[in-house]
């Protein structure tokens, strides 16, 4: 098979996401996802990628991967380049699978174990679904009146009552992020005693209610200086956390390991680094504790898949990123159920239960905090056509011409 057109699907009501669409000449069609800058990585998809892409085998998934994340500019980081690779990537996986008629954790090497459980990431149905600004309540997407899905205004104001419902559905963790107002208020640099308490309060209270019931994962995206990450992993330390995530920028390897020396509390590392050879300074220096990736972000499937492997060669448990879209989703479970080392999947129940569902024609099944993967070909799942309908949803499509260009 040739592709001979790509196409790209926006709607504001999503306005940090771009799917795509891959097509070949034989009439399948494979579908992958991206995050953020959505209107710079269509146009780069467009005008650079297509070009090089069209009229290409679609089963040259290697080669495809290794010319896009290795461009003039952005091949070490998650930036516009790599977003745009693992989009492609993502889409090429699903294309052979259904050209196999394979499900793709079959074609990633097959199953490491039938099912995984599941941690929830405690955000809200419109968590980062507005463009990223200066104001944290309109990042956070939080809702005025509490939504019974808006698990961060929840662990915010009532973690008691959140943490119970999520042991009474068998979740196996919970992940929250207090301490992101002051990172907000402060620039990231220096917390006093009174944010460090404040941001301990949900934590404390979720001990109070449901004590060891569930594991604590504590997010810090990437926000802090040294000193202050310092100060918030001593602090939370007692709570005995299962992780801390991302407590500074992850590409800083020597000031993670100043972290990473002074706490007996793994640190989870990183949905942000991309590609894989990004990875291979980390895992070697044995800061990171646990390592985790997006396939969204990171290059793909087949980076992904590159990083899942070094962190079993290095016997370091791996957990697949997910806060962004139902194709990145469901293409991390696929890689959680084959990668040797993958502990937890992570999902956010407000996605799952809302606009996830809304979105794709199916969804892995989660029951009592077990998910079980989708066993159709390629990913499982389309883009929902009512979806596509919508007079909001906007659609841009580059094809192969009769003189074989863009």
């Amino acid at each position: 098979m040739t592709i001979v057109a790509i196409e790209t699907i926006r709607t504001e009501a999503h306005a940090n996401l771009v799917w795509l669409r891959v097509e070949t000449d034989s009439g399948l069609t494979g579908l992958g996802e991206t995050f953020f800058a959505p209107e710079a990585v269509e146009t780069y998809l467009h005008e650079t990628v297509a070009p090089n892409l069209l009229g290409r085998d679609e089963a040259a998934i290697a080669g495809i991967n290794r010319d896009l994340v290795r461009q003039p500019t952005g091949y070490a980081s998650s930036g516009v380049e790599m977003r745009a690779a693992s989009a492609v990537d993502i889409a090429l996986w699903d294309l052979l699978g259904r050209k196999t008629r394979q499900p793709l954790y079959a074609l990633l090497g097959g199953k490491s174990r039938d099912t995984i459980p599941v941690y929830n990431t405690c955000a809200g149905p419109h968590y980062v679904k507005r463009k990223r600004g200066t104001d944290v309540d309109a990042w956070f997407g939080t809702d005025k009146k509490l939504h019974p899905l808006d698990d961060l205004r929840a662990f915010e104001e009532e973690p008691e009552r959140l943490a119970r419902e999520l042991v009474a559905e068998g979740i196996k963790g919970m992940k929250i992020w207090p301490f992101d107002r002051a990172a907000f208020a402060n620039r990231g640099v220096g917390i006093d005693a009174r944010q460090i308490e404040e941001g301990l309060r949900p934590f404390k209270r979720i001990r109070d209610a449901v004590g060891g019931d569930i594991e604590l994962m504590v997010e810090l995206h990437a926000l802090w200086d040294v000193a202050s990450a310092r100060r918030i992993i001593r602090a939370v330390e007692p709570l005995d956390p299962l992780w801390i995530e991302d407590p500074l920028r992850m590409d800083d390897i020597a000031a993670l390991g100043v972290l990473a020396r002074d706490t007996r509390i793994p640190i989870l590392a990183c949905e942000t680094l991309a590609p894989a050879s990004s990875f291979l300074p980390l895992i070697a220096s044995g800061h990171a504790g646990i390592v985790s990736c997006d396939p969204g972000w990171c290059g793909g499937l087949s980076q992904a898949r590159a990083i899942a492997d070094m962190a079993a060669a290095a016997q370091l448990p791996f957990c697949v990123h997910d806060c962004t879209g139902p194709v990145g989703y469901v293409a991390g479970t696929h890689l959680s159920i084959s990668a040797p080392t993958a502990m937890l999947q992570e999902t956010v129940r407000a996605y799952l239960r809302g606009w996830y569902a809304d979105t794709v024609t199916a969804l892995p099944r989660i029951e009592a905090g077990v998910l079980t993967p989708l066993d159709g070909p390629g990913l499982g799942l389309d883009l929902a056509p009512a979806f596509l309908a919508d007079k909001e949803t906007k659609r841009r499509r580059t094809a192969l011409q009769s003189g074989g260009t863009a």
